[in-house]
């Protein structure tokens, strides 16, 4: 699985894949920001979704959570990001990418 980082990292602004979002998925960004640092994606290696239940019922409709991208860096790591679909009603919009674990 690899490093458990779990921690908001900020896409380049601007370089949304407009592709993705016209599938109405995320835009991949062409990098990223992550403590203070720059870092560029390099190459996506795989791409899946995460669905759950609303609520806690067994019966309740299933919604899309997250999108997982699997991507080698300008670092030379392999970083497993995520980006959620809908930010907590709480939460900033702008604060939906997640660098999850690093390879």
């Amino acid at each position: 699985m690899g490093e458990l980082v779990s921690e908001l990292i900020t896409p380049y602004a601007g370089t949304s894949d407009a592709a993705g979002m016209a599938r109405g998925e995320p835009g991949l960004p062409a990098g990223f920001t992550w403590r203070d640092e720059r870092y560029d994606v390099v190459e996506q290696l795989a791409a899946w979704k995460e669905s759950s239940r609303e609520g806690a019922r067994a019966q309740g409709e299933l919604y899309l959570r997250r999108h997982y991208f699997r991507l080698r860096m300008s670092d030379e790591n392999v970083w497993v990001v995520y980006c959620l679909r809908q930010t907590p009603r709480s939460g900033n919009p702008k604060k939906r990418w997640f660098l999850y674990t690093i390879e």
